[in-house]
């Protein structure tokens, strides 16, 4: 009797182990999350965009003239003084080739033009003739009138013909200097580029830097023919640079004059201080890596600290303030999450997870401004999983 009822024990306690092993292994387990700390500290909210340094002022050499220029005896780098160092040179351009139909008519002007002096020079013969035949006649007058045999009226008769022969020959001179202007212009008509002179050193036209400065670019490095107005070289001082940057309008609406900003990853090991001048007041369209169309506006800051390394054109990240605070309560980005259209974080209170409502202001990359919900030293979740529940247990993960 006495081992029926240790056996009825036995198999008790046994049914007990078996419910209290089951109640074990199907109690509910905490979840493994990560917690950060809602903390109070120094915020700031900043665009950060790519931007390059610029000349402020860039001078552009450009030919005044159509010519034949010059092979550029500048390089990119080299030190301009101004009205002092030659850029480039112009020259006058080669008259064209003459083909064989062109060359005998220019060959027949020529002999015409020469054809053209010879008859002006004869008569100017027969001008010079007439006038001494008349001034003989003249003088023999003149004697006559002395003795009365010739009356006053033939005497200024043959005074005003002398005038008009006079008149004649300098007709005939004149003739002569045209015709020979027109065989000058046939002759000119002919002439060829001379192989002894293939660069033209009878006239040109030096251009000078306009200021003291670095040459930036060469456009026009061979010797060539240009058109007037035709880009040389471009000029500039490159130790007064600024920043560009173009803006997504969106962002751009919250940059004004005066807005500090930060220039990194320029390739030194610090930043520079920068200050915006200028937004300007209309945008373009630009199309991104991605194909997608932007409306960009460009922002233009001076640099408050410069480094001699840097260039005209180098790449650079602006980095502008465009609100901050010297302490506010904050909560990582990663903490957040929506309920519907609120922001909601889970609190880590006591071992369990409390789902809590959390009024945003103000956020960066980082971090959000909290207005109400939360104080600082609280503990929230990051990257809350989708099976996180209100009021469930939750465990740190080391």
């Amino acid at each position: 009797m006495k081992s029926i009822w240790i056996k009825r024990v036995g198999l008790a306690l046994l049914a007990v182990a078996v419910v209290a092993g089951f109640g074990w292994a199907l109690r509910e387990q905490p979840a493994l999350v990560d917690v950060a700390e809602v903390t109070a500290a120094p915020m700031r909210v900043t665009i950060r965009e790519e931007g390059m340094t610029r000349v402020r002022d860039v001078y552009a050499v450009s030919a005044p003239i159509a010519g034949h220029l010059t092979r550029t005896v500048v390089n990119e780098g080299d030190v301009v003084k101004a009205n002092n160092t030659v850029v480039a040179a112009i020259h006058p351009l080669d008259p064209p080739l003459i083909d064989r139909r062109t060359e005998a008519e220019l060959l027949a002007s020529r002999d015409g033009a020469r054809a053209g002096v010879g008859v002006a020079e004869i008569d100017l013969q027969r001008a010079q003739s007439a006038l001494k035949l008349a001034e003989d006649e003249l003088a023999r007058t003149i004697k006559l009138f002395g003795s009365g045999f010739v009356s006053e009226s033939a005497l200024q008769r043959l005074t005003n013909e002398v005038d008009l022969r006079k008149t004649a020959v300098d007709a005939a001179k004149a003739v002569i200097g045209l015709r020979n202007a027109e065989l000058a212009n046939a002759e000119a008509r002919l002439l060829q580029p001379d192989p002894a002179d293939p660069t033209g050193e009878s006239c040109c036209v030096n251009l000078l830097a306009p200021i003291d400065g670095t040459v930036l670019a060469v456009m026009a490095r061979s010797e060539q023919a240009v058109a007037a107005g035709a880009k040389i070289a471009e000029i500039g001082n490159v130790h007064d640079l600024e920043i560009v940057v173009d803006l997504l309008s969106s962002d751009a609406v919250r940059i004004a004059s005066g807005t500090k900003g930060e220039i990194s990853d320029w390739g030194g090991d610090h930043t520079l201080r920068a200050t915006v001048r200028r937004v300007d007041p209309a945008a373009f369209t630009k199309v991104s890596a991605l194909g997608i169309e932007e409306q960009r506006v460009t922002v233009v800051l001076d640099l408050e600290d410069t480094d001699v390394r840097l260039g005209h054109g180098y790449r650079v990240f602006v980095e502008m303030t465009v609100w901050e605070c010297a302490e506010c309560v904050q909560v990582p980005i990663r903490a957040l999450f929506r309920n519907g259209d609120r922001w909601n974080v889970f609190a880590a209170d006591g071992g369990r997870a409390r789902q809590t409502e959390v009024q945003i202001g103000h956020m960066n990359d980082d971090a959000a401004e909290v207005l109400t919900g939360l104080k600082p030293g609280a503990g929230v979740v990051i990257h809350p999983s989708d099976a996180l529940v209100d009021g469930g247990l939750v465990e740190r993960r080391n």
